[in-house]
């Protein structure tokens, strides 16, 4: 439990690092994680996503969340909720591409996480402060996270 506390402070202080370069927050992104296992060293999971802009467009996605690290148990289907902040205007489906961060969440029964992602259209879009994750299952994950998104 004490390591996922550090990786919680941890999280929390890329999320703050990175939120101060990103200038406008461009709306949410919405992601339906499929239900699976943690093998050990990572894990990877199909989700469905819709982005919602802050003008009401809604696009939708089709991704892959992986982990690499610390990633043991199994969990039902999530849904992770994120801030999206782009330096302008996001046009029409810039938000394809690879996010990277840290990630880290637990669950026993009900539980949560957080995942700090950038990347994007050119690096230029994060996906923050925090996501808010909510599962179901029992597992326990940290390391580095990754998101595509087609």
């Amino acid at each position: 439990m004490k390591a996922f506390l550090t990786m919680g402070t941890l999280v929390l202080a890329a999320a703050l690092t990175t939120t101060a370069g990103a200038a406008t927050r461009a709306g949410m992104l919405r992601c339906h994680v499929e239900r699976g296992s943690g093998y050990i060293v990572g894990s990877s999971h199909g989700a469905r996503c819709v982005f919602m802009s802050d003008t009401g467009r809604r696009e939708h996605y089709v991704g892959r969340l992986k982990r690499i690290g610390l990633d043991v148990g199994y969990t039902g289907d999530a849904v992770i909720t994120w801030a999206v902040f782009a330096p302008s205007a996001v046009r029409h489906h810039a938000l394809a591409g690879n996010y990277v961060g840290a990630s880290a969440d637990v669950a026993i029964g009900v539980g949560g996480g957080a995942n700090v992602l950038v990347g994007g259209n050119a690096g230029t879009i994060s996906l923050q402060p925090l996501s808010l994750k909510s599962e179901r299952g029992f597992a326990a994950g940290a390391g580095a996270g990754e998101l595509e998104l087609r």
